[in-house]
C-alpha cells in the first residue's frame, strides 16, 4: 500500500462509487474488509490489526464467537493492538473508513448501505454473532468491493459466507491452517474452494493492503435489499425435508446444498452446516475454549 495518503480518517463509503475509466472499462477499489474468527481468534485478530496502517482506505468489520452474556472486551484489545480505532458496533451508525466495527455479544453484525446494523435474528451454526450473516450482508451491498477473511476457529462457520462473497465478485482470504491455533474454519474454507488466498497471519496485513490498492472492474453485481431479519438465504422449504429437527427450536429442517456446502435450515431461520448441526445436537455450540472467559464477562 502506498504511504502518501493523509493519515486521517477517510469519509464514509459511497453506495455507488465513481471508478476511474480505463481501456477495459470503469474501475473502482475494494474498501470493505469483513473478518470472522472463533477459537484462537483473539491472537490472530490482534496480529492482523497490529499490521494495518493508519491510512487504511477501508472499513473493517469483525465477528468473533463469544458467549451471549456479559460484555466483550475485544474492542478494547483491538483498539490497543493497532493504530486504527476499534469500538463495539452501534446499530444505525454511519460506516467510516479507517474504523473497526466489532460485533457485540448476542447480536449479528450486518452491513447495510452506508450504515452498520445489529440484529437479534436467528442463530447460525449455533452462534450469534455468526460469521456468515456478516459476510452475506456485505456482499449483498458492496459486492466486488468486499474482502472477506476467515481466521483461526473450530468447525466451519464462515465457509458458506466466503462462497457467497466470491459469488458476488469479492475476494476471500483464509489464515494458513498450519499457522492457526484452531485450523477447522480455514481448513473447511479450503476444502470447499472458498479461499482465493491462504497465508499466515504475519503476511495477511500486506496482502489486504495490496488488494485494497488494486483496481477492480466496476461490475454491476446483483444488489439485494438489506436482510433486516438476518435470515439465511432462500426459502428453507425449497430444500429436501430432513428427518432431523432443529436443535434450537425443534422445528423441521430442510437440506440445502450451496456451493458444495451442505446446510440445514428451519422455518424460523436457524441454519447449520453438517458439522455444526452434529455438535449442536450432541452438546452446545462451539465457543472458543478460553475465548469466552477472556472476552465475555458478566455485566451490563
Amino acid at each position: 500500500m502506498s504511504t502518501d495518503r493523509p493519515g486521517q480518517r477517510a469519509p464514509g463509503l459511497a453506495s455507488t462509487p465513481i471508478g476511474a475509466s480505463g481501456p477495459e472499462g470503469p474501475k473502482t477499489q475494494r474498501d470493505v474488509v469483513v473478518v470472522g474468527a472463533s477459537a484462537g481468534g483473539v491472537e490472530a485478530l490482534g496480529m492482523l490489526i497490529e499490521g494495518l496502517p493508519p491510512e487504511l482506505p477501508a472499513s473493517v468489520f469483525v465477528v468473533l464467537h463469544v458467549l451471549p452474556t456479559g460484555t466483550s472486551v475485544l474492542p478494547a484489545i483491538l483498539d490497543r493492538a493497532g493504530v486504527l480505532q476499534a469500538a463495539p458496533a452501534i446499530d444505525g451508525e454511519p460506516i467510516e473508513r479507517g474504523h473497526i466495527y466489532v460485533a457485540p455479544p448476542d447480536l449479528h453484525l450486518l452491513v447495510h448501505e452506508g450504515t452498520v446494523a445489529l440484529s437479534r435474528g436467528p442463530r447460525e451454526n449455533g452462534h450469534r454473532p455468526a460469521v456468515d450473516p456478516l459476510f452475506r450482508s456485505a456482499a449483498r451491498v458492496y459486492g466486488h468491493r468486499v474482502i472477506a477473511v476467515v481466521l483461526s476457529g473450530a468447525l466451519d462457520d464462515g465457509t458458506a459466507g466466503l462462497l457467497f462473497v466470491k459469488s458476488r465478485g469479492g475476494v476471500t482470504i483464509v489464515q494458513d491452517p498450519s499457522d492457526a491455533l484452531y485450523p477447522g474454519m480455514p481448513e473447511s474454507a479450503l476444502a470447499h474452494g472458498a479461499a482465493d488466498h491462504c497465508v499466515p497471519i504475519s503476511e495477511m496485513p500486506a496482502l489486504i493492503c495490496d488488494l485494497l490498492d488494486a483496481q477492480v472492474d466496476l461490475m454491476q453485481a446483483p444488489h439485494d435489499p438489506p436482510d433486516h431479519e438476518d435470515r439465511s438465504d432462500g426459502d428453507p422449504r425449497a430444500g429436501i425435508l430432513s428427518p432431523i429437527t432443529c436443535p434450537e427450536c425443534g422445528g423441521a429442517l430442510w437440506e440445502h446444498e450451496e456451493g458444495g456446502v451442505l446446510r440445514f435450515k428451519c422455518h424460523v431461520g436457524h441454519a447449520y452446516s453438517a458439522d455444526s448441526l452434529e455438535v449442536s445436537q450432541s452438546q452446545s455450540p462451539e465457543v472458543a475454549p478460553g475465548t469466552a472467559g477472556e472476552l465475555g464477562r458478566t455485566g451490563a
